[in-house]
């Protein structure tokens, strides 16, 4: 007999086989390919196409790809028109939740084969960008824009946003963090898709689940309420002064710590590079100096604790001149390709998943009649 073993939180526990993604301390890889790669030799549209169809693609096979992503950008009018009647003070992760469930009405892709699927996550990919932009437009006073032909996906977005082509470094910032996030193993959201998935629901539905899971702030919301902590400091002496009065309550400060990095997430160095480059071009370099100021006190102390991808990720956002709303939603628009990529793989070899669990409630008792009871 199989001895039960117990783990608050599945902490540890093994509970499937991927061939998508693997996390350890000492690096990340998507189908074998080391985060680190990807970052300095791939656009995120290569990296989708890699989660999504197992390999890096050809010249030929990307360009297909692309296509076939412009060719389901477009949102139906009728969800332009939902979209106008949510009310304006609804949170983006609310509205993208909403809004993903609605577009399983207007699913352009019949069937289930495995490239059905794919073709499915293709049009998933189109459709959240497009949400988000629109939602975005919208809360502007501003008409959606129409997609633009040969824009890159990151492009794309920021495009559909602000109205105009964005600018080259922009455009491969948000391009750097789509690829970061696309994929992470089994964290709560994807295992939650690949829950609903078990079930054989559908895979809008799974995509659903992912986003509510990802909409809580332990998982998804924390470069949104990092970036809040930096914003109520006016300069690197106050943030120095708060963190310190932290650390002394043992206070837990957002984008700092991870489940599974305990020597450092390889995402947070990638992006931090970058993202000084990007204050340093602004001339917000006051921000770093915030950000330098929470952080080495943190690192540095004789349990030190890392940043993850989250931490800079929050400060790049914002030097973008992105709200704070947007943040998690753009995790979404990545993160949607490492969903849909389990989500077909738990197709090609389902059971549904049904741990047990750990009863801890009272011994047996018996019903004593309602006019008896205290």
């Amino acid at each position: 007999m199989t001895e039960t073993i117990y783990r608050s939180g599945l902490e540890g526990v093994i509970a499937g086989d991927t061939t998508i993604g693997s996390v350890k301390q000492d690096g990340l890889a998507y189908r074998g390919y080391t985060i680190e790669d990807l970052a300095a030799n791939s656009t995120f549209e290569e990296t989708a196409y890699l989660l999504l169809h197992d390999d890096l693609p050809t010249q030929a096979q990307l360009d297909e790809f692309n296509k076939t992503l412009m060719g389901f950008r477009a949102l139906p009018g009728l969800m332009i028109d939902a979209l106008r009647l949510i009310p304006k003070d609804a949170p983006m992760m609310d509205v993208l939740r909403t809004m993903v469930s609605m577009a399983g009405h207007f699913d352009p892709v019949s069937g289930d084969s495995a490239d059905d699927l794919r073709r499915r996550s293709t049009w998933l990919m189109a459709v959240i960008a497009g949400i988000i932009a629109a939602r975005y437009r919208l809360l502007n006073n501003k008409e959606p824009v129409d997609p633009q032909a040969d824009l890159s996906h990151a492009a794309q977005i920021l495009y559909q946003c602000h109205g105009s082509v964005p600018d080259a470094t922009s455009t491969r910032l948000l391009d750097l963090t789509l690829i970061l996030y696309a994929e992470h193993e089994f964290n709560a959201s994807t295992f939650a898709a690949r829950i609903i998935a078990s079930t054989l629901s559908d895979m809008v539905s799974a995509v659903v689940g992912g986003i509510g899971a990802l909409k809580g702030p332990l998982h998804g919301g924390a470069n949104e309420r990092a970036m809040a902590l930096l914003k109520q400091f006016k300069n690197a002496d106050e943030a120095s002064v708060w963190v310190k009065d932290a650390l002394a309550r043992k206070e837990k400060v957002m984008g700092f710590g991870h489940r599974v990095y305990k020597n450092g997430d390889h995402r947070a160095y990638i992006l931090e590079a970058e993202m000084r480059k990007l204050a340093e071009q602004k001339g917000q370099m006051h921000w770093v100096e915030i950000y330098d100021a929470i952080k080495t006190p943190i690192v540095t102390k004789e349990r030190p604790i890392y940043p993850n991808v989250d931490y800079p990720c929050g400060l790049t956002y914002f030097l973008m001149d992105l709200p704070l709303d947007l943040y998690t939603p753009l995790f979404v628009a990545s993160r949607v390709t490492g969903w849909c990529a389990h989500i077909i793989e738990q197709a090609g070899d389902n059971r549904i998943y049904r741990p047990l669990s750990r009863y801890t409630g009272p011994e047996e008792r018996k019903v004593v009649p309602i006019g008896q009871r205290a």
